[in-house]
């Protein structure tokens, strides 16, 4: 266990039964313990395998490359459509957890194996998202701006893009992009 973690386990209002469970069952799998984006994270050889993480409805193990994961009992759940890499197993009890201990290692060690092979999770290209073409018209309008979208990493596209076209009406897709035009001028992401 690492003490810099504790605070994390000893803070939370909800689920707390449930991710101290998790932590035990993590930690037995013979995983370093640290702290990455305010949560428990777990790695192997300094690359990253689990994370324990809460939501209001449940708690979760998320696994990096879950994607990779034979899955022989159906218990990895993608996020949204847009997650390419990870899954999580979710819960929701105490008892869940304990009940599927021994699971729950098979699957950490698993994604150990994962990561011992090299193996990795092949990711759409940021050419295969789809640009709104309200987002297109104005890339087209302004030269620079397409001259800074494209100077952008791959993964900040691909954010400006999923957020641009998230919305049903034109109207929000248009608004979305004015109040983002400024950022990517000036080189930021979507969350910079």
């Amino acid at each position: 266990m690492n003490p810099k973690v504790d605070f994390y386990f000893s803070k939370a209002k909800t689920w707390q039964d449930e991710i101290k469970q998790l932590r035990l069952i993590v930690l037995d799998c013979g995983l370093t313990e640290e702290l990455k984006w305010g949560c428990p994270c777990y790695t192997f050889e300094d690359s990253n395998i689990v994370l324990i993480h809460v939501f209001k409805e449940y708690c979760a193990l998320l696994f990096f490359k879950g994607a990779l994961l034979k899955d022989p009992r159906s218990i990895l759940v993608q996020q949204t459509e847009n997650v390419q890499a990870a899954r999580q197993i979710r819960f929701t009890n105490v008892h869940e957890i304990v009940k599927m201990k021994g699971i729950l290692k098979a699957y950490i060690y698993k994604a150990i194996e994962v990561e011992e092979a090299g193996l990795k999770v092949k990711l759409k290209k940021t050419t295969e998202f789809k640009m709104p073409e309200e987002f297109k018209n104005k890339l087209d309008k302004i030269p620079s701006l397409k001259t800074a979208f494209y100077a952008l990493t791959p993964g900040r596209q691909r954010g400006y893009l999923l957020f641009f076209a998230a919305p049903k009406q034109s109207k929000t897709r248009e608004a979305r992009i004015e109040k983002s035009i400024k950022k990517i001028l000036t080189g930021k992401g979507l969350n910079d």
